[in-house]
């Protein structure tokens, strides 16, 4: 084992792998509790029963596609990379796509299969590369700004701070509200903890408002702590009985498929560069083993849409079972294996109710808005399209209108500006995608 995940090369030894998997386990084991309320809609209230998955069987999905993805990239990628359902991507699914677009959530993990199974094609092929690099570094930043807010909003909205206002569309919640000063008390603790520097601080931070929650008797106490894996029978393979379906065939669910794998793209990406930079594994400005890598966050997502979750993808999370001294694919198999363990504690997570997992929207979603630095906003060809690609994405429910927004104004400006010869080719196919999109929505 030391030898297949060369130990000595790389200056590491097991209590150094096990010590960062357990640290980045804790860094994303929010997602076992946040991924199932997300795409259950809970925090929706008079939904038919149809629009919402059963929430047993999305925490099974979660925790074994989280363990698959992250053994995946362990044995093949070597990476101590983590995989998991991605934020942002949860929020499109259940929000944008079920919620806003009325689509069958049999269907939108159809759509997540599919772009699963587009996006191992495009790596085997090599085109992966060749699309990314088309994009300008501008709308790539202001597409991870723009989830960023997308899912803060989302955030507020379920710890009831936003609200709806019948005459600005959105207000300021009742604050003496007991479930809001619940989250308002998460956001405050876990912000403590961040800056403090404190790792798995939003895991631990769900956990402190959980205890003050039943303290108060805003949360049920669980009747038992470990339990019998719920079944995963209501999800398991949905999405094949949704392809067969011609109602899934749209140029809607066209532009879904476009979405999920073009932010799976940049997610995953940006996540790999920057958690083998943080633990010195790029050599001569190349990422070794990087195909096998973008393989298994293909595979996981794929694999994740037949269990029944929505697009899994590489955690920048990781990084903090980096700074623990993980430096190996070892510590991605203890990530997994923690994974695998935290089925049987169920009836413990189930209880979390939605202010509860409302400051880790707005935590990770106030990281992902960091990009904006990178964005030269004083070009204002650059700085319209991308942001435009940012604020449509909070302000209209969606990252696919976000996307599809920025995408279109960016040829025009530059053209414009007279930079048209610094516009790829693929961009203007991505135009004419776009321009299609919201003619035939």
């Amino acid at each position: 084992m030391q030898k297949y995940f060369m130990f000595k090369e790389l200056g590491t030894n097991y209590r150094r792998e096990i010590i960062g998997g357990v640290t980045t386990f804790l860094a994303m084991a929010y997602i076992l509790v946040v991924n199932p309320l997300t795409l259950t809609l809970s925090s929706v209230p008079d939904l038919p029963d149809s629009m919402r998955m059963d929430y047993g069987a999305v925490f099974v999905a979660t925790a074994l596609a989280a363990a698959i993805g992250s053994i995946i990239m362990g044995l093949l990628g070597k990476f101590p990379i983590a995989l998991a359902p991605g934020m942002g991507l949860n929020a499109f699914f259940a929000f944008t796509v079920v919620l806003g677009s009325g689509i069958p959530w049999q269907h939108a993990l159809g759509a997540v299969f599919i772009s699963g199974v587009f996006f191992f094609l495009l790596t085997l092929t090599g085109l992966r590369e060749k699309l990314i690099n088309a994009i300008p570094i501008e709308l790539k930043h202001a597409v991870g700004a723009g989830i960023g807010l997308y899912i803060t909003f989302i955030g507020l909205q379920s710890a009831g701070i936003v609200v709806n206002n019948d005459a600005t569309l959105v207000g300021l919640g009742d604050l003496t509200a007991g479930p809001t000063l619940l989250a308002i008390f998460g956001i405050i603790i876990t912000v403590i903890m961040m800056t403090r520097g404190i790792n798995g601080a939003v895991f631990f931070g769900m956990i402190i408002t959980v205890i003050v929650g039943m303290i108060f008797n805003l949360i049920d106490t669980p009747d038992k702590i470990v339990d019998s894996v719920p079944s995963l029978a209501p999800t398991f393979g949905a999405a094949f009985s949704s392809l067969t379906e011609s109602s899934f065939y749209t140029m809607t669910m066209l532009g879904v498929i476009l979405t999920l794998l073009f932010v799976d793209f940049f997610d995953n990406a940006g996540t790999l560069v920057a958690v083998a930079n943080q633990a010195g594994m790029i050599k001569d400005n190349k990422l070794p083993r990087a195909g096998r890598a973008l393989i298994a966050d293909s595979v996981a997502t794929t694999v994740g849409a037949v269990l029944g979750t929505s697009t899994t993808t590489s955690y920048i999370e990781s990084s903090a079972g980096v700074a623990a001294g993980a430096r190996t694919g070892f510590a991605s198999l203890v990530t997994a294996a923690l994974f695998i363990l935290s089925l049987f504690f169920f009836p413990l997570l189930s209880v979390v109710t939605a202010p509860v997992t409302a400051p880790a929207l707005i935590i990770v979603g106030a990281l992902m808005v960091a990009s904006l630095g990178k964005i030269e906003w004083t070009k204002f060809e650059v700085a319209v399209p991308a942001f435009l690609t940012m604020i449509a994405m909070p302000l209209t429910y969606s990252i696919a209108t976000g996307i599809a927004i920025g995408f279109i104004f960016y040829p025009i400006t530059m053209i414009v500006k007279g930079r048209m010869k610094e516009i790829h080719p693929i961009m203007y196919f991505f135009f004419v995608i776009f321009v299609l999109y919201f003619l035939f929505l």
